[in-house]
């Protein structure tokens, strides 16, 4: 116990010690002139720098590209027209290829009485005189080289005298070469005329005339 307190006092004394130094010290500096060099050094100008900080150059601003201009709508179909129907007609071929020139029989005209009205008194038809002469009709040259054949009925007004007065077709043969030939012969011949009660009259008659190619 003694010795602990020997030694707290040893350090208290040497701590004084120290303290009385330190400031001798400072008073032996102050004398001397050393304080003042200090205060000088501190007053002396401080350099001070300014580190700006140099920041990269920003890099160029890109624009946008322009939007595409807006899609034009298509132009609408036209309307399908159905192309026109085009019938190409057959050519008609023609029944005779050949024909021989040859005399056709010329037949004999068949007169066709009218029929006889429910009247008073005897009535007899025209007909063709058989005392007179009648020429046959020509066969048309055109109508044998193209192979035209058929029968025509002819109408013919018949006068008391028994001449021919007006002729029409009745019936035709297809043909009008061969229907026009057979009026304008037949119109000449000489008729009997019609009677009633034994009296001429004038009438009308029918004649069927054929025409064939032998």
């Amino acid at each position: 116990m003694y010795q602990a307190r020997h030694q707290r006092s040893s350090s208290r004394i040497t701590g004084l010690a120290m303290v009385v130094l330190l400031h001798a010290g400072v008073v032996y500096a102050l004398v001397n002139g050393l304080g003042h060099k200090v205060v000088e050094v501190l007053r002396q100008p401080l350099e001070t720098k300014i580190i700006v900080e140099i920041k990269p150059p920003a890099p160029p601003k890109v624009e946008p590209p322009p939007p595409p201009p807006p899609k034009a709508a298509p132009p609408p179909k036209p309307a399908y027209v159905p192309p026109p129907e085009i019938r190409v007609a057959q050519p008609v071929q023609n029944a005779i290829t050949a024909v021989t020139e040859i005399k056709p029989t010329e037949p004999e005209p068949v007169v066709v009485a009218p029929a006889r009205p429910a009247v008073e008194g005897v009535r007899s038809a025209a007909a063709l005189d058989a005392s007179r002469t009648c020429r046959p009709p020509q066969y048309p040259a055109v109508s044998r080289r193209n192979g035209e054949s058929g029968a025509v009925t002819l109408k013919f007004l018949i006068d008391v005298d028994g001449s021919v007065l007006d002729s029409s077709v009745d019936a035709s043969s297809g043909y009008s070469r061969l229907d026009e030939a057979a009026v304008q012969a037949l119109s000449l011949c000489q008729f009997r005329p019609g009677t009633v009660d034994g009296r001429p009259e004038r009438s009308w008659a029918r004649m069927r005339y054929v025409w064939k190619l032998n």
